[in-house]
């Protein structure tokens, strides 16, 4: 159970009106659930839009709903950091989870997520050549996964962001292990899939949302860990997305990039946007450096010899500096 700072008497009295509604603490228990649209909780509630939206505006005022816009859709969930957000949470979870009024609403909520993952399975099938085509050309994901999850084996993650999500497959490798994660990704049919992954694998405490990687809308410090994973060959300027991401780590927070090394496929520019053709150790270890980060690991990956595999895959890590004492570096060929 969350135990919530103390809040002021017109704060907890506001948030506690907000919630003192049938449908408005309804409408907390399925955020805790999942993140949903007006549409979302229109189809489940069974209610009108403009009902449903007035709801929601005041538990936003509240602070016990965040509110965030992909395109022109917005979308809700539970809040985050606010004392009120963590009340909401506290709330919910006094809730009885056989109730048949919440058990009825989980039940449509169950529809609606079938339907999400209906249309995120047809983009995917529409793509899927595409993607396989380019998987076949570098190192298998398996041994880069285990690459990436020993990179980040230690100290423990808390708070984990990744940084052009796609299918949130990062966040599904690390969900397990982290108190809450947190993607970003411009293209609302890749947060579809994502959202479809995250809801298959059950992880409540992991959203996506879309997000500018030049122009984080988040506080610095807020997160122990950040990926980048197969991002800055679409990119203009790296070097920017690092800074960026470098701001929003936490004392001692870590920053792996994971990408194409340099190769020659002009094709992957041609058909598939790829904006550079992988990137040499050094640009990244400086790209890093100049962000104001310790490189504390650069390795190389090559594909295996019998394999289609023409592409190494590289991975850097770097760390926060403000620590007492900073791990050596060391490189792996």
């Amino acid at each position: 159970m969350l135990t919530p700072a103390h809040l002021p008497f017109e704060a907890l009295h506001g948030a506690l009106k907000a919630a003192a509604e049938a449908t408005r603490l309804r409408i907390l228990a399925l955020l805790g659930e999942a993140e949903l649209t007006v549409s979302d909780l229109t189809a489940i509630l069974r209610q009108s839009q403009p009902r449903i939206s007035r709801h929601l505006r005041l538990l936003v005022e509240a602070g016990l709903v965040q509110r965030f816009r992909e395109g022109s859709w917005a979308f809700f969930r539970l809040g985050e950091r606010e004392d009120a957000a963590k009340l909401a949470r506290e709330l919910v979870a006094r809730l009885d989870p056989d109730d048949a009024t919440l058990a009825r609403d989980r039940e449509r909520l169950t529809a609606v997520r079938a339907q999400r993952a209906s249309a995120a399975q047809t983009y995917f099938r529409r793509h899927a050549a595409q993607w396989d085509r380019i998987r076949k050309l570098h190192v298998a994901d398996e041994a880069v996964e285990e690459a990436i999850v020993g990179a980040l084996a230690e100290p423990p993650i808390r708070a984990l962001l990744d940084l052009g999500t796609g299918t949130g497959r990062m966040l599904e490798l690390f969900g397990p292990q982290i108190e809450r994660g947190l993607g970003l990704d411009l293209s609302l049919d890749m947060l579809a899939l994502a959202r479809a992954r995250l809801d298959r694998a059950a992880l409540r405490h992991c959203s996506v949302r879309q997000g500018d990687i030049y122009d984080l809308a988040l506080p610095k410090d807020s997160f122990d860990a950040v990926v980048i994973h197969q991002v800055l060959h679409f990119l203009d300027d790296g070097a920017r997305a690092i800074h960026e991401a470098a701001r929003v780590l936490r004392p001692a927070g870590r920053l792996l990039v994971v990408d194409f090394a340099p190769h020659d496929l002009e094709f992957l520019r041609d058909e598939h946007a790829h904006r550079r053709l992988g990137f040499a150790a050094e640009t990244v270890t400086q790209w890093m450096k100049a962000a104001g980060l310790d490189v504390v690991l650069q390795q190389s990956l090559a594909p295996e010899p019998a394999s289609e595999g023409k592409i190494a895959v590289s991975l850097w890590l770097g760390r926060d500096p403000r620590i007492t004492l900073a791990a050596p570096a060391r490189e792996v060929a």
